[in-house]
């Protein structure tokens, strides 16, 4: 059995000089049960392809993940084409295991490297918006292109360019306790954001209850202003209106669960 090797000359029905040539390996694994024999031959696949896979990786260096991750991630997808690979459709094991080695690449960047969810068509937007800047800035002038430029050189229109430029600066989301540009005194990026004012809650609460309020008895309205508004206890409020402590109770009990009852109904 003749072993695939790292870093052969390239083949001529190839493209590229990190292309070997392991057609009759995969002959030979085609024609293997399942087994140490067949494993151990694939293995030697994947070694003779590795260059490949980490040249494509290197491609996608700095968009924010560490090159050995890259690495990692491409070398899955080079072991998935060469399990997958049927030599018989006729096609160079390359024009197949580079797609799939790429698409993998991206595929993690798709669903590991944003911060939050974005829907796959701003993801898309992005890229193409990020590519057509890249070509436009490589220019003679090399000034920044503008919104029509770039919608020109993509074909898209200026609004799905101007979502795919929001979503460049969107990859990762910035930490609350990210110190702000510029502070010198620890100032960060949570000290900006607003805080709810428990007040509001209150006057929103006094509003939906005065019409409430207006429809009570005049006794029931007194006992409340008394024992909410003046701090009055229950037997005060008793001596005052000549019943006793007890009524005061289940007036103020029975007050409050229907005041409740129809603001309630009105928020509904």
């Amino acid at each position: 059995m003749t072993s695939a090797r790292a870093h052969p000359r390239a083949h001529p029905g190839h493209a590229h000089d990190d292309a070997p040539d392991t057609s009759a390996e995969f002959r030979r694994i085609a024609t293997l049960p399942d087994g140490p024999e067949k494993d151990g031959l694939r293995q030697e696949v994947v070694r003779a392809w590795m260059p490949m896979a980490e040249r494509i990786a290197a491609q996608f260096r700095n968009r924010g993940e560490a090159p050995e991750d890259l690495r990692q991630v491409a070398m899955v997808g080079l072991v998935k084409a060469v399990r997958r690979y049927e030599p018989d459709r006729g096609s160079a094991f390359e024009s197949y295991a580079v797609p799939t080695v790429t698409g993998e690449v991206k595929r993690h960047f798709r669903d590991h490297m944003w911060g939050l969810h974005v829907p796959r068509r701003v993801q898309e937007l992005r890229n193409r918006v990020r590519a057509a800047v890249q070509d436009l800035t490589r220019s003679a002038d090399g000034r920044s292109p503008s919104v029509k430029d770039l919608a020109a050189h993509t074909g898209l229109s200026e609004e799905d360019v101007l979502v795919g430029m929001e979503a460049l600066d969107s990859f990762r989301t910035l930490s609350l306790d990210a110190e702000l540009r510029g502070a010198d005194d620890g100032y960060a990026l949570v000290d900006t954001l607003g805080s709810t004012e428990p007040s509001y809650e209150r006057v929103v609460q006094r509003e939906s209850l005065k019409p409430c309020l207006r429809r009570l008895p005049a006794r029931e309205r007194e006992i409340l202003y008394l024992r909410f508004f003046c701090d009055e206890t229950q037997s005060r409020i008793a001596d005052r209106l000549g019943i006793s402590q007890m009524h005061v109770s289940r007036l103020i009990s029975r007050t409050c669960a229907r005041l409740g009852a129809e603001a309630g109904a009105r928020a509904a």
